[in-house]
């Protein structure tokens, strides 16, 4: 097998930054999901329920962020160095710096909705959910994990069953995945649940497989909502614990993957 893709989300639910190579670090792919949105309650806003999201597209300079979006002028968003907010991530509230006046007016004009951007500075913030992790473990502003690991002979799969039932095929990207193999069977990924998978020189543990929600029914490059493939998941990988495409990470130590990096699973 061989890492035939990888990517970062610099801001939770916005779109992707794709890389030749990455750094791994304890809490993810660094600068993965460290930047969250939330609205004027302090309460995160994600693509489930606001698809305009996905128009926001930041990429990483030596200073921060520079956020882009058809129609409306880059701006720079540098690390912020405010006092802590508590913001809420689903159920959980954690402290996080505003970016500043500059960052919430653009965001709130290019989602159509006011909205506020905080930043992560302290990755060690979060702990992982104690039923998959260690204590020492932790999370950025992902869901739940570190990475997303799928597998292109999956998706393969899937697009198989989409056209058989007169759908279009989907790309990788509606499951935004930290990391894509290449090279594996077809659901291989499910027999790594509780293994440990090595990409190039970095050990990651695999906890469990990943349910899948309604964001992967948006086109991430038009905003477009519709009913795959969660409907093609239900008649074909429907499990106790829901709709599962991909496999969940924890990275072992810390290191650098690039794409072609060998993996193997121990």
């Amino acid at each position: 097998m061989r890492l035939s893709y990888l990517a970062t989300y610099p801001i939770k639910s916005c779109y992707r930054v794709e890389a030749g190579i990455a750094e791994v670090e304890p809490w993810g792919l660094a600068g993965d999901r460290r930047w969250i949105v939330v609205d004027e309650a302090a309460k995160l806003i994600t693509q489930r329920e606001w698809p305009a999201m996905g128009r926001v597209r930041p990429r990483y300079n030596d200073r921060g962020l520079v956020l882009e979006a058809e129609g409306a002028a880059p701006v720079e968003v540098p690390y912020p160095s405010a006092e802590t907010t508590d913001i809420r991530h689903f159920h959980q509230w954690i402290a996080a710096t505003s970016a500043g006046d500059v960052a919430n007016h653009w965001v709130s004009q290019v989602i159509g909705r006011p909205a506020r951007l905080f930043h992560l500075d302290d990755p060690t913030r979060r702990a992982l959910d104690a039923g998959y992790g260690t204590p020492d473990d932790r999370v950025s502003f992902a869901d739940g994990f570190p990475l997303l690991l799928a597998n292109e002979s999956s998706l393969h799969a899937v697009n198989d069953w989409l056209v058989e039932d007169g759908d279009e095929p989907i790309t990788m990207t509606r499951f935004r995945p930290n990391v894509v193999v290449s090279g594996a069977p077809a659901w291989a990924e499910d027999d790594w649940i509780g293994r440990r998978i090595v990409i190039g020189d970095v050990a990651f543990r695999v906890p469990k497989s990943c349910d899948r929600c309604v964001l992967t029914t948006i086109d991430p490059e038009t905003g477009e909502k519709g009913k795959q493939p969660l409907r093609i998941l239900a008649k074909h990988r429907r499990f106790p614990d829901g709709l599962m495409f991909g496999v969940n990470l924890i990275p072992d130590v810390r290191g650098k993957v690039a794409v072609g990096d060998e993996v193997t699973v121990a």
